[in-house]
């Protein structure tokens, strides 16, 4: 997934929620249209932000309509719900939109953490975030093991037996980003197993899971340059002043679900907005992602490929 040292990687999230399927459709196409490099959105059965009880598109189906809408961005899931489906299936899911993208897929997935829509939808949500975290290295383990031809069986939790995945995917290496930051567990799987990894909740968060991550690399024995590193950015709203950029925050969280505006995100002018992307390349995170609800602001959009990509790299 990487590239050249010197070029910072744009993704565009476009949110899932409070959108009808023709606006995220476009948001998808536009991204690739401004220039991003990845394409991404979440794994939810049920509104995250703002009230729960509103309209939600289901993720696989989202990033097929993409595929076929696209022709070059790489997309995945930022990330997919293990517990949702049977990591099995996820694989065939996944390497038939590889087929389908022309070698565009990334397999993203996390343990999960919403359980209002565990329960209301009847999937398992385990007893515990330890057994949702050993579910979701056996699926990794499946998901690699598929993916390279292997015919993997499940351990534990999982009925999988010598499974093949013919035909295999278009990519000799589809790679497998595992999303969260746990410290004893998820950033120990990503240390072993993943091919990138997903942070966010700030500049300062990140930094201090990195250095975790570092650790376990070490102790596990792993080039920590063979893990790709992606930042989740938040919400990102760029206008001529932070004042005018966040009533356009506000405007956004109104319209999802009457949520609040929400702290912690990448608002103000592209100069400050460059500011921080300029910490996160600093400390390796290269492949950064911005989130983009409903009604999908487009002068953000543009202006984060347009003005501030540019001046993060002259940086």
């Amino acid at each position: 997934m990487t590239e050249g040292s010197g070029r910072i990687r744009l993704g565009a999230l476009p949110w899932p929620q409070y959108s009808d399927w023709d606006a995220l459709r476009a948001a998808g196409i536009r991204a690739e249209e401004l220039g991003y490099d990845s394409l991404w959105t979440w794994d939810h059965l049920y509104p995250i932000v703002g009230s729960h009880h509103g309209p939600m598109f289901e993720g696989y189906l989202s990033l097929a309509g993409w595929v076929a809408a696209t022709s070059k961005i790489r997309i995945g899931l930022l990330v997919g719900a293990n517990p949702f489906r049977n990591p099995a299936l996820v694989g065939k899911m996944v390497t038939q939109l590889d087929h389908m993208s022309g070698g565009r897929m990334v397999c993203g997935i996390g343990a999960a953490w919403f359980e209002e829509e565990h329960h209301d939808f009847g999937i398992d949500f385990g007893a515990s975030v330890g057994e949702r975290l050993r579910w979701l290295e056996e699926a990794v383990l499946i998901l690699r093991g598929m993916f390279d031809g292997t015919e993997p069986s499940g351990t534990d939790h999982y009925a999988v037996r010598a499974v093949r995945n013919l035909p295999p995917p278009v990519q000799a290496h589809l790679p497998i980003l595992v999303g969260g930051g746990g410290e004893r567990k998820t950033l120990r799987i990503v240390a072993t197993h993943a091919d990138a990894n997903n942070l966010g909740g700030g500049f300062e968060r990140v930094r201090h899971k990195e250095e975790v991550l570092l650790r376990h690399c070490a102790e596990v024995g792993r080039d920590p340059a063979e893990i790709e590193r992606t930042a989740n950015l938040g919400v990102v709203v760029i206008r001529d002043s932070e004042a005018e950029a966040r009533r356009v925050l506000g405007e956004l969280a109104a319209h999802n679900g009457g949520a609040r505006a929400w702290p912690n995100q990448l608002v103000g002018t592209p100069d400050q907005v460059a500011e921080e992307l300029v910490r996160f390349a600093g400390i390796g995170y290269r492949h950064v992602i911005g989130g983009f609800p409903a009604p999908f602001d487009r002068e953000s959009m543009e202006r984060l490929a347009a003005e501030v990509r540019p001046m993060v790299e002259a940086a």
